[in-house]
C-alpha cells in the first residue's frame, strides 16, 4: 500500500562502461542523421510553413511561441530565468501545449507528462494520485507548481480542463524555483492555467470513459476593453462513473476562474480553483516481500486487490500575479498563493507483503490528511550594457509555508486478514470512530538568489551564474523548531550558437533536499545536518531544423543518502546514488499534416556509496536502463477533418530492490486515437476517440518501494463543440 504520510525527506565525473558507452554514441549518430534527413526534406517549405504554425500567443498570459505542428511550445517558464526560449537556457525542456491536451484526451498531467521517455509516471489511472520519476528520481505531486509558485497543487492530482501548459524541466530545479516542500530532485513541472484570449470562446465537451463514465466541460473566455486589456476565463468540469476499476467510482467537479489585465506596462493576473473528487475502489501501491526472486504475475488489471479502498479529496486554491515594467530595461514581478487540501481515505496497510505467490496479509484503517500552504515569490530583472557585453540580472526571494495535520489509525496488530491479489479477501472491519486530522508540523522554506546572464558574442554566447540562499525551518506540533538549516544551490551555464539555429550547452547546479535529524537509536542522536545538495552536470546540443527541433542531452546527477556506520553507530549522509544518463528527443511536423514526437532515454543508475558496502555497485532500485516513446498524428489526405494518432510508449526491466534480487519485467503499452472536425449550424465540432493500451497488456508500474498495477485498455470518447 501507499507510504505516508508523504512529507519532505531525505533520500538517498568519469564515463560510462565502455559497450554502454559505444551503442550510446552509436544512437546518437543515429538521431543526427534523422536531423539531417528532416531538414532536407523540409527546407523548401520551411519559411512559410514556421510563419503559419509559431503563433505568438501573446493573447494567452505572453507565452512562448507554439513550435511546428502545435504539440509543444519553443520554451517555458524557468522561474528567475524566465520565460525564454529554448534555445537560449542551458536546460533540457519540454513543453506541452493545450491543443496536445485536448487532442490526447489528458484528464491529469501524468497523462502528457509520459510522451518524454525521461519521464515516467509512478502511479497508474485509477490511482491515489499522481506521481512522477524524471532522470530516474522520483517527483512528488506536491512539488508541481502552479504559474511558476511551488507547492500549490493538490495531493493527488491536477485536473487539467484549466491548464494551457505543462512545463517540464530535466534535472534538479532547485536553483529555478526554490526547493519544494517534498524535496524533489529529479526535476521540476509547472502548470500555466488558460487566459481569455481575443477570439471569445464558449466550448461545451461531453466526454465518455469506460466503462460508463460520463462527464461535462464548459469553457468560457472573453477579452475587453479598447485594446483587449481584460481577459476573463471559466472552466467548470463534472466528471461520474466507473472508470477502469470494476464496480469503481471516479467522480471530479471543478470550478475555476482566471482574470488578467494585460496593459502597456503593467500585467496582473488572478486565479480561483475548486475542485472535489471521488475515487471508490482505487488501484493500491503495493510492496512485494523482502528476499522474493520470483515475482507474481500481474492480476486482473480491472480488479483492486483492497476491496472497499476510497479516496476523498479536496483542494481550495487561490493565486495572483503582477508584473511591471519600470523602464524598458527594469520589471518588478511577484505571486502568491494559498492552497488548502484535503483528503480521506481508507487505509488498507499490508503486515506480511506479497510473496512470490501473490499472497499477503493486511490490516485496515483510516489515513486522513490537510495541508495549508501559502507560496510567494517576487523579484527584479533589469538588463544593460557595459561596453559590448550584455547583462540580465535578477534578484529574487521565494517563500513557502505550509501546516500539515493528519489522523492515522489501523485495527489492531494482531489481527491481521490474510488475502490474495488473486482471490482478494473483504477487508478487517474497522471498529473504532473515525478521528478529526490534528495538526502534526509546519514547514517554512525561504530563500534568495542572484542570477546574471552574459550575453556575448551578438547573442551567440550566453554564461549564467547564480546562487540561490535556501532556509529549510521544520517546526513539531507544539511550535518548536525541529530543523532549520540552510544551503546555497549554484548555478553555471552556458550556451554557444555556432548558428542561429543550433544551440550547445552545458550547466552545473544543483538540487537541495533536507538534511534529516540523528534517530534517538543513533550515537549522535539529535544531531540536525544541513540540506543536502544534488548535483548535476550536463551537457547538449539543440537543433531547430525549421520542421523538426531535436534534443541531445549527456547528464550525471549524484544524491546524498543517509546511512548509519554499523561500528560506530552514527548517523550521516555518507551514501550517494549516481545516475548517468543520454536523452534524445525529436518533434514538430515532419512534414505538411503530419506530426511526430519522439524520444529515448538510457540510463545508468547506481548505489555507489552504501552503509558497510552492502549493495554497493549494485543498480539502483527502481530505475528503468532505457525508455522509449514514438508518437505520430497524421491528417489523412483522404477525409478532410479527420486525424489519427498513435503512440507507442516502452520500458524496459528494472530492479525492485537494493539488492538486485527481484527483477520487474519490461512492458510497452501502445494508444491509438481519431479526431474528426467539422461543423454544424456553422458551429465548430470537434469528435476524438482515443484507445489507450489497445492490446490490454497486463503490466506492473514500478517506483522505488512499491508497485501498482498498469491501467487497462480504456477507451475515451468526446464531443466538443463551439457556441
Amino acid at each position: 500500500m501507499q507510504t505516508f504520510p508523504r512529507s519532505f525527506h531525505s533520500t538517498g565525473p568519469s564515463c560510462f562502461p565502455l559497450t554502454r558507452l559505444n551503442a550510446l554514441l552509436g544512437a546518437s549518430f543515429a538521431f543526427a542523421a534523422f536531423g539531417a534527413v528532416a531538414q532536407t526534406a523540409t527546407q523548401t517549405k520551411q519559411l512559410q510553413d514556421v510563419k503559419v504554425t509559431a503563433q505568438a500567443d501573446a493573447a494567452i498570459g505572453g507565452l512562448q511561441k507554439t513550435y511546428s505542428g502545435g504539440q509543444l511550445a519553443r520554451g517555458g517558464d524557468l522561474g528567475i530565468l524566465g520565460r525564454t526560449d529554448l534555445l537560449d537556457v542551458p536546460f533540457s525542456t519540454t513543453n506541452y501545449t493545450s491543443e496536445l491536451i485536448e487532442n490526447q484526451q489528458g484528464l491529469t498531467v501524468s497523462d502528457v507528462v509520459m510522451n518524454d521517455a525521461s519521464v515516467r509516471t509512478l502511479q497508474a489511472r485509477g490511482g491515489y494520485g499522481d506521481d512522477y520519476q524524471i532522470r530516474g528520481f522520483s517527483i512528488n505531486a506536491r512539488d508541481v507548481a502552479v504559474n511558476g509558485l511551488i507547492g500549490l497543487s493538490p495531493n493527488t492530482r491536477m485536473p487539467l480542463e484549466m491548464i494551457e501548459r505543462i512545463e517540464v524541466l530535466k534535472g534538479p530545479g532547485s536553483f529555478t524555483n526554490g526547493v519544494g516542500p517534498s524535496g524533489s530532485i529529479g526535476g521540476g513541472i509547472n502548470v500555466v492555467t488558460k487566459r481569455g484570449t481575443d477570439v471569445p470562446l464558449t466550448r461545451l465537451t461531453a466526454t465518455y470513459m469506460g466503462q460508463e463514465q460520463i462527464g461535462m466541460h464548459l469553457d468560457v473566455g472573453r477579452r475587453f476593453g479598447e485594446d483587449n486589456e481584460w481577459g476573463v476565463r471559466v472552466n467548470g468540469l463534472w466528471r461520474n462513473g466507473e472508470g477502469n476499476v470494476d464496480d469503481g467510482r471516479q467522480r471530479v467537479s471543478l470550478g475555476s476562474v482566471g482574470v488578467d489585465y494585460a496593459g502597456k506596462r503593467l500585467r496582473w493576473s488572478a486565479d480561483l480553483l475548486y475542485v472535489d473528487g471521488t475515487t471508490r475502489e482505487f488501484r493500491p501501491q503495493s510492496a512485494f516481500l523482502a528476499g522474493i526472486t520470483q515475482l507474481p504475475a500481474v492480476p486482473d488489471n480491472r480488479q483492486s486487490f483492497y476491496p472497499g479502498a476510497n479516496l476523498t479529496d479536496r483542494t481550495k486554491m487561490a493565486m495572483t500575479r503582477v508584473d511591471y515594467d519600470v523602464n524598458d530595461s527594469t520589471t518588478v514581478y511577484g505571486g502568491i498563493g494559498y492552497t488548502d487540501n484535503t483528503s480521506d481515505q481508507s487505509f488498507p496497510t499490508a503486515v506480511q507483503r506479497i510473496n512470490s505467490a501473490g499472497n499477503f496479509t493486511v490490516r485496515n484503517g483510516y489515513y486522513d490528511e490537510y495541508n495549508q500552504t501559502t507560496s510567494a515569490d517576487a523579484g527584479v530583472r533589469t538588463r544593460f550594457k557595459t561596453g559590448d557585453i550584455g547583462h540580465t540580472v535578477v534578484l529574487a526571494v521565494n517563500q513557502l509555508q505550509r501546516e500539515t495535520g493528519y489522523f492515522y489509525q489501523l485495527t489492531p496488530a494482531g489481527s491481521p486478514a490474510s488475502s490474495n491479489i488473486y482471490n482478494p479477501s473483504p477487508l478487517p472491519t474497522i471498529t473504532f470512530a473515525r478521528g478529526t486530522p490534528a495538526k502534526t508540523a509546519e514547514l517554512e522554506l525561504s530563500s534568495l538568489a542572484l542570477v546574471d546572464t552574459i550575453s556575448l558574442l551578438s547573442d551567440s554566447v550566453l554564461v549564467s551564474l547564480g546562487a540561490r540562499n535556501q532556509t529549510v525551518n521544520q517546526k513539531s506540533v507544539n511550535g518548536s523548531t525541529a530543523y532549520d538549516e540552510s544551503a546555497i544551490t549554484p548555478l553555471v551555464g552556458l550556451v554557444f550558437k555556432p548558428m542561429n539555429n543550433v544551440s550547445v550547452y552545458g550547466n552545473y547546479t544543483a538540487g537541495l533536499q533536507a538534511g534529516g535529524i540523528a534517530g534517538a537509536s543513533t550515537a549522535n542522536r539529535g544531531q540536525v545536518f544541513a540540506p543536502q545538495k544534488s548535483k548535476q552536470y550536463e551537457v547538449g546540443v539543440k537543433a531547430d531544423w525549421g520542421r523538426v527541433l531535436t534534443q541531445v542531452a549527456l547528464y550525471q546527477i549524484t544524491r546524498p543518502t543517509s546511512m548509519t556506520d554499523p561500528v560506530t553507530n552514527i548517523y550521516s549522509f555518507g551514501g550517494e546514488q549516481r545516475n548517468r544518463g543520454l536523452e534524445l528527443t525529436a518533434y514538430g511536423e515532419v512534414q505538411r499534416g503530419l506530426r511526430l514526437m519522439a524520444s529515448a532515454s538510457f540510463n545508468e543508475a547506481k548505489l555507489t556509496k552504501t552503509q558497510g558496502g552492502t549493495n554497493q555497485g549494485n543498480d539502483a532500485p527502481g530505475v528503468p536502463d532505457s525508455t522509449f516513446n514514438f508518437g505520430l498524428d497524421w491528417d489523412t489526405p483522404w477525409v478532410q477533418g479527420l486525424s489519427l494518432n498513435g503512440r507507442v510508449i516502452n520500458t524496459s526491466s528494472m530492479w525492485y530492490d537494493a539488492a538486485n534480487r527481484l527483477r520487474m519485467p519490461s512492458w510497452t503499452r501502445m494508444d491509438v486515437g481519431a479526431r474528426y472536425k467539422t461543423s454544424w449550424d456553422s458551429r465548430a465540432v470537434v469528435l476524438r476517440a482515443n484507445l489507450e493500451n489497445v492490446t490490454d497488456k497486463d503490466y506492473w508500474v514500478t517506483a522505488t518501494g512499491y508497485a501498482t498495477v498498469g491501467a487497462p485498455r480504456t477507451l475515451m470518447l468526446s464531443a466538443a463543440i463551439d457556441f
